[in-house]
């Protein structure tokens, strides 16, 4: 499950904040970036032709490797197709082809997920799924460094197409894993395409989120606004900063280092502390703790935004960051996880993770425009206003609990 881990964590990056930088790099407008910050919308409605990956064969690839390792054989390819396209493709020039293969490996990456998934959960015995998580997980982490702060150091040493051509070369990793693991018992099971389709319908889609309003009466609406906007500020953020980084005046290896290197090691701490404040004092003060790092640290980047191009300011604003970020997160998904029932757990946490990144990403792709009439200072000022949402609406859900439990 490493291999898998890295193999679905290598492309993210590669399209969203990676590739805002090297478009930056290359003198494209603030404007034009943000747009681009679109194609990750993707992942996010991913959930959309899972179905079809559970109920699709692909002619001869499925009998001969079963269901799940055929999906995942071609959607690899279709990533390192798309990377090498868009080594290949000079941004200065050719702006509408790169955002095309961009669409082509975010397309091909959540495929790859949604087909990995569903492995990593019929491989083994339930009593073995937390194993596999964390085997995958440290693959996916391997890989958000390569792509992340590998990527931008590869960029400054030889070429941005260089990095992109060798990051694709490395979804030969997947590949030959996909030809090494064996298909789980049931994964060659190919369910009738057309059977039974009102009755799938009606229990993979309509019945969990009847189940989630009767569990949560007239308060459901109220949740999903909130999980809606938790993330908003932390991702508007996510679009602009690897341009302002640049523009700021930092080099690539000095942004690789900092932000990607060292800022994972702040992002695991936080984490780990999240953790630690979920098992002492539950989920919902911890949750409001961490809206309010989530918006406040947003601030340090106007701050840097005002003093200038200053790496020890970088570093300390990277540390506040990325801790509140790896806090915020370890408690966001233990909140997700208390929302599901466990007659539809996968199907209901799938919803939510969509429901939270899309307000984010699709408010992301106007960051550009925002940046370019007003400033990064104002920007940083406005991500950090939309945080108050988050905050306002954790504070009603602390009050609905304790008048819950008097």
């Amino acid at each position: 499950m490493t291999f898998l881990g890295f193999s679905a964590g290598l492309p993210f990056l590669l399209v969203f904040s990676t590739l805002s930088a090297w478009l930056r790099d290359a003198e494209v407008s603030r404007a034009t970036i943000g747009f681009f910050s679109w194609v990750g919308i993707t992942y996010s409605i991913k959930v959309l032709w899972a179905p079809v990956i559970d109920r699709l064969p692909i002619f001869i690839l499925t009998s001969r490797l079963g269901r799940r390792r055929s999906w995942m054989l071609i959607a690899m390819v279709g990533v390192a197709v798309g990377l090498l396209g868009m080594a290949g493709v000079d941004p200065t020039r050719d702006l509408q082809t790169v955002a095309l293969l961009a669409l082509l490996v975010a397309f091909s990456s959540a495929t790859q997920d949604v087909a990995i998934d569903a492995y990593r959960i019929e491989i083994v015995e339930e009593q073995f799924q937390g194993a596999m998580a964390a085997t995958y997980q440290f693959g996916y982490r391997i890989a958000l460094l390569m792509a992340g702060g590998g990527a931008l150091l590869m960029a400054d040493i030889i070429s941005w197409a260089w990095a992109y051509t060798i990051l694709a070369g490395m979804m030969s990793v997947g590949v030959f894993t996909v030809f090494l693991i064996s298909e789980p018992e049931n994964g060659d099971i190919v369910i009738d395409k057309t059977s039974n389709v009102v009755a799938w319908f009606l229990s993979a889609v309509c019945k969990p989120f009847v189940d989630f309003f009767a569990r949560n009466g007239s308060f459901a609406i109220l949740i999903l606004l909130f999980v809606g906007v938790f993330r908003i500020s932390d991702l508007l953020l996510g679009v602009m900063a690897n341009p302002f980084y640049i523009d700021m005046g930092f080099t690539l290896t000095e942004i690789g280092v900092v932000t990607k290197f060292y800022g994972t090691i702040a992002t695991i701490v936080g984490a780990f502390v999240g953790g630690l404040l979920v098992v002492k004092f539950g989920i919902l003060r911890p949750l409001l703790l961490a809206a309010v790092l989530l918006a406040v640290t947003n601030l340090l980047f106007a701050f840097l935004a005002a003093a200038g191009a200053d790496l020890v300011l970088l570093t300390g604003t990277i540390t506040a960051d990325n801790f509140s970020a790896g806090l915020g997160g370890a408690v966001f998904i233990a909140y997700l996880s208390s929302l599901t029932n466990r007659l539809y757990t996968a199907t209901q946490y799938a919803l939510f993770t969509s429901l939270m990144t899309l307000p984010g990403k699709f408010l992301g792709g106007f960051t550009g425009i925002f940046v370019d009439s007003y400033g990064y200072v104002q920007f940083f000022i406005i991500a950090a206003l939309a945080g108050i949402p988050a905050i306002l609406l954790v504070g009603i859900l602390m009050r609905n609990q304790g008048r819950r439990r008097a």
